[in-house]
Order: structure tokens, then sequence, then C-alpha cells
């Protein structure tokens, strides 16, 4: 009953709505398709999640000139009963430095594919 690669999708620990927010946490003014280059999803899905956490409370936005900038909420606690006593502030903590004590690297869909900066 061994689990071989081919038999299971992939998973990861973190949800798409915990890696928006560590992206957005490490980079207040990204695009949101910068955001979406850096954790692998569309546009459209970083739209929706980015949506939900407004709702949500965990996230606000400021419109700056031509561009959003992203503001966390202090004092937010993670959704589930078994996390409700912690505040995500220590996840984004640990996520959003770069563990080799580097600068935290910043993804630029210019740099990844057709877009470029011409479009923002």
């Amino acid at each position: 009953m061994g689990d071989s690669s081919g038999d299971r999708r992939s998973w990861t620990f973190l949800t798409n709505h915990a890696r928006v927010l560590v992206v957005i946490a490490r980079d207040p003014d990204v695009r949101l398709r910068d955001v979406a280059v850096a954790c692998e999803v569309t546009e459209r899905t970083v739209q929706a999640i980015v949506a939900d956490l407004e709702a949500a409370g965990y996230l606000a936005h400021a419109r700056e000139g031509r561009r959003n900038r992203y503001r966390l909420s202090s004092g937010m606690r993670f959704r589930h009963p078994l996390e409700g006593d912690y505040e995500i502030t220590g996840l984004l903590d640990l996520l959003k430095a770069d563990p080799r004590g580097g600068p935290v690297p910043h993804v630029e869909a210019g740099d990844t594919g057709p877009l470029s900066r011409a479009d923002t």
C-alpha cells in the first residue's frame, strides 16, 4: 500500500490563500500578476483570493496612482478551530524572510514570460 509518485496528486502544506498572503506580506506594493507568478496560479485565482482575504478582514488595499498598496490587518487569527488561538503574524513572520539570510526574492511577471513592465 505504498504511495508511488504517480498514484497521487502532489500536495503542499500551505493553501493558495496562505501563499498569496505571504507574497503580499513580502511586498505590499506587489502587482497581482506578480503574485500569480510567484504562487503558480492564474491572476484570476489571485483576484478571488484577495477578495476572500479582504472580505474576511485579513487584508485591505488603497489605491496609489495606478497601483494598489496592500495592508495586512494585525491581530487576525487562523480560521480553523484547531489553530484559532494563534495569530497569522507568526506564520507570516516565519515565511516572509529568506531562510538563507539574503533579500527576499522578488518575482516579476516580465522576468518569466511574455508580460513586461509596460503592461503595468
